[in-house]
């Protein structure tokens, strides 16, 4: 059974694409002076303009770890803007650029921010990009909502993270980096912007200055936010539903996707083996996945826990089971989920948030989330949670699509141009 790719919008799979390497040097002199342009490329693959590597010099960035076994490393044409490096320092992004990013008539351009385990190119441009299923349908569509509003005129841009799980409070403060940028080329005072998944961590956090000691505050700079199947409310899969989606994750059971295992030790095929660098907690020197651990939060006590699953209660609670030993979901939630802190923090009144939940558990491949109302990863309720947000602009059910639909199916796409209308 194939894993849950993390709210995340599906595992990448290589895509050959040459770009051409333009000298960068440093921003221009309107550009933030702690952001470096250390490169552009352009003849880029799947519709896009162009895309810029940039560098937050701000102190206090810190390169995050990566799996050890290349799992999360850059790959496709994302490893080539990164300048050919697999592992790109934290401090490192990329903003990319659509066709008519500088000449589209809408007065308000639109950021687009991914999930976890994704890119730009996937989630908002190439859906298809990893193949039949990758986008959450067993055919997938070539375009996806960049092209999409593109096309009617907004000036549309999304940024891409160098470390796949990584901090969001790192990565929030890069979504301030992007909004600037944008303000900076085109003269404006305002970005829309629209976070899938784990996107709506850290879009959200920067509207809301959930920032670490060292970062920037929210600079004001956001008319509207879009958040899209983000768990507003946290979520449990990984601890829920542990076992199902391990044997994509535990290497000695055949497994190699980039998600985090609720285990520090599984059997598999008889031996019992231990893999730290894999759990989401951590542990044994390693952590790997901080991003995902900063979404969690419990919901047993609405939904239940899947009972039907092999060592059910030690994966959610804690303990050693018949094939599995790990610390139990209030472990992680303790080790730094941001949930809470996230809610406390209330997004400013002045900017409009927008919730929008897919209603269809039928991502194909995985063990899909029917405790109770979800899109297969996240529920329904944590998507449409409302609790901390200072302005609720609109929240809608989109009852015919999964968790990795959200990106380009068209009812999603449609309500998404509405609201930025």
């Amino acid at each position: 059974m194939r894993p849950i790719r993390y709210l995340l919008a599906a595992a990448v799979l290589s895509a050959a694409v040459a770009g051409v390497l333009v000298p960068g040097g440093t921003a221009s002199a309107a550009e933030p002076s702690y952001l470096t342009r250390e490169a552009t490329y352009t003849g880029v693959a799947n519709g896009w303009a162009k895309v810029d590597r940039y560098r937050d010099t701000t102190a206090g960035f810190r390169d995050e770890q990566y799996p050890p076994d290349g799992r999360g490393d850059q790959d496709g044409q994302r490893r080539t803007f990164f300048g050919g490096v697999a592992r790109p320092s934290s401090s490192r992004f990329l903003l990319y650029s659509a066709p008519g990013w500088n000449t589209g008539t809408r007065t308000t351009p639109v950021l687009l921010v991914h999930g976890a385990n994704d890119n730009p190119d996937r989630a908002w441009a190439n859906p298809g990009e990893s193949g039949d299923f990758g986008c959450g349908s067993a055919s997938c569509p070539g375009t996806g909502l960049m092209q999409y509003l593109s096309s009617r005129g907004h000036r549309v841009f999304a940024i891409g993270f160098a470390h796949k799980q990584g901090d969001n409070y790192q990565q929030a403060q890069q979504v301030g980096d992007a909004i600037a940028i944008i303000k900076s080329r085109l003269g404006v005072s305002a970005v829309d912007v629209v976070g899938w998944s784990k996107g709506m961590m850290s879009a959200r956090m920067y509207v809301a200055s959930v920032r670490p000691d060292w970062g920037r505050a929210y600079a004001g700079d956001v008319r509207r936010l879009l958040l899209l199947g983000g768990p507003n409310g946290g979520y449990d899969y990984p601890f829920a539903h542990g076992w199902a989606h391990d044997f994509s994750i535990w290497p000695e059971c055949g497994g190699t996707i980039n998600a985090p295992s609720p285990h520090t030790r599984m059997t598999c095929y008889g031996s019992y083996t231990h893999h730290p660098e894999l759990s989401i907690t951590p542990t044994g020197g390693f952590d790997t996945y901080p991003g995902q651990r900063q979404m969690l939060a419990r919901w047993d006590d609405v939904y239940g826990v899947n009972t039907t699953t092999q060592d059910w209660y030690t994966t959610y609670y804690g303990g050693q089971g018949f094939y599995t030993a790990g610390p139990g979901i209030q472990a992680a939630i303790d080790a730094g989920s941001l949930v809470s802190r996230i809610q406390s923090a209330p997004t400013p009144a002045s900017v409009p948030v927008y919730l929008l939940a897919g209603g269809s558990p039928s991502v194909v491949g995985i063990w899909n989330e029917t405790r109770g109302p979800s899109d297969g990863v996240v529920f329904v309720s944590s998507a449409l949670d409302t609790a901390g947000i200072g302005r609720v602009g609109a929240t809608t059910l989109v009852g015919s699509a999964n968790h990795l639909q959200l990106g380009w199916a068209p009812s999603v796409m449609r309500t998404v141009a509405s609201w930025l209308s």
